[in-house]
């Protein structure tokens, strides 16, 4: 049986015990969560989530990537979501490689390049900081709340990361 096998039949016993029931599709904290895919981040359980509070938006990284600006976009505009949560955490994939070395390794094989920016960093602070002011910065996003936080792996802890940023006015 294969791991998404396992994971159907999971979800037909998790069907007889969910029940059915209404949510609201806006999420009751009006807050999105931009982190990283890593299976070792439980939002749930490590911020005290339930199902329909938050939005999460998840990719390697965590990063403010086209897609996940544009995720976040609509969270606001027709989701009524107000303040952005950032969380990158230690340990993560990311800080294992160069991202030069792994795209001409990629272009070698594959014999096309990602246009893309696969998001290697060096400094997770550093990185929480980057994400957090290209948000603040772009133009899709409203004035919203967004801070930037970094999770450890190993003890679960949540850290947040100071963001000097300069005043602008948004178009």
């Amino acid at each position: 049986m294969s791991a998404i096998d396992e994971l159907v039949e999971h979800n037909e016993g998790y069907v007889q015990s969910h029940g059915h029931r209404v949510m609201p599709t806006e999420p009751a904290l009006h807050l999105a969560v931009l982190t990283c895919m890593d299976s070792r981040i439980d939002l749930f359980n490590a911020l005290g989530l339930t199902l329909g509070q938050a939005h999460l938006v998840r990719n390697a990284g965590g990063i403010a990537s086209d897609d996940a600006i544009r995720s976040l976009l609509l969270s606001q505009w027709l989701l009524g979501t107000r303040s952005i949560m950032v969380i990158h955490h230690t340990r993560c994939g990311l800080e294992t490689f160069d991202e030069t070395t792994l795209l001409d390794e990629i272009t070698n094989e594959l014999r096309v390049r990602p246009t893309f920016r696969l998001g290697a960093y060096s400094d997770v602070n550093e990185d929480v900081r980057v994400t957090v002011r290209t948000l603040r910065e772009s133009p899709f996003l409203s004035d919203a709340e967004i801070r930037g936080f970094v999770y450890d792996v190993d003890d679960g802890a949540l850290r947040e990361v100071p963001v000097a940023y300069s005043n602008f006015l948004k178009p």
